[in-house]
């Protein structure tokens, strides 16, 4: 597991420390990310979901050199003040957040929008959505010196996206809450962005219905014929969190060889 040394640019996070939230294996979406910051220099906290995901995203820890590595459930009560306290204690700031979780019960999933009970509708929304919320609240005091906050989308939050379901009603809550606190804690320097990957083979993804169809279209389809991978998504996120961006705010970044903007 190498981590990659892009030349003239490995320094360009140096100092910065950011905290990544949602590895559950090699293939996921955060794990691309954090690559890509820690190729740039930064220092990285990880968290991983219970014992159970902590064999996978350990090693992974390890390889980033992570110095905080840490459980996070957003349902279990206290685990993420509890994360926030620690890096406030170890490292008295935060530059960057990426939140790339997203849950909903099989049930409200897979069935339609408007039978969704209101347990499933609540579950959805507290882990896809608020959950990125209460992060960026608790982001916001460590982030002294400005900052960037991330979280993932997908087009299914702007679309109707067959078997996207109710996630695409919690997405579309999720990138209008990016709007509003970046609105919010922009004076302060700190910018917010959706990202939205076009579809990826990822361990969340696999509780989708009919994913592959999905994934064959959007490579048929898409400007460039091409599907993204992790590492895409990853640097491009990445580049966002850079001195360069920083005007960039409050919008969907759209990294999916262009398929959103075809009929």
């Amino acid at each position: 597991m190498n981590i990659p040394v892009y030349p003239e640019t490995s320094v360009a996070l140096k100092g910065k420390k950011g905290l990544i939230v949602g590895i559950a294996n090699d293939q996921s979406i955060a794990w691309g990310c954090a690559k890509a910051f820690r190729a740039l220099g930064a220092e990285l906290a990880v968290t991983y979901l219970n014992e159970k995901a902590k064999k996978h995203v350990e090693p992974l820890a390890k390889a980033l050199e992570a110095p905080i590595f840490m459980p996070l459930d957003v349902m279990a009560e206290g685990e993420t003040e509890k994360v926030f306290e620690r890096v406030g204690k170890e490292w008295g700031q935060l530059d960057f957040l990426l939140h790339s979780i997203a849950f909903s019960p099989k049930d409200a999933l897979h069935g339609r929008v408007v039978d969704v009970d209101r347990a499933g509708f609540q579950k959805t929304m507290d882990v896809s959505c608020w959950s990125f919320m209460r992060m960026a609240h608790l982001a916001e005091p460590l982030m002294k010196n400005g900052g960037t906050m991330f979280t993932m989308t997908y087009y299914g939050s702007q679309m109707v996206v067959k078997n996207y379901n109710v996630m695409g009603v919690a997405k579309a809550a999720l990138e209008a809450a990016v709007r509003y606190i970046a609105a919010e804690l922009g004076p302060k320097g700190i910018r917010v962005h959706a990202i939205s990957p076009g579809p990826l083979a990822t361990r969340a993804a696999s509780g989708i219905p009919e994913f592959d169809e999905l994934m064959d279209k959007a490579q048929s389809q898409a400007p460039t014929r091409s599907l993204v991978s992790i590492d895409d998504v990853g640097k491009a996120t990445a580049f966002l969190a850079l001195d360069g961006a920083k005007l960039i705010t409050g919008s969907v970044l759209y990294i999916d060889g262009g398929y959103h903007i075809i009929d």
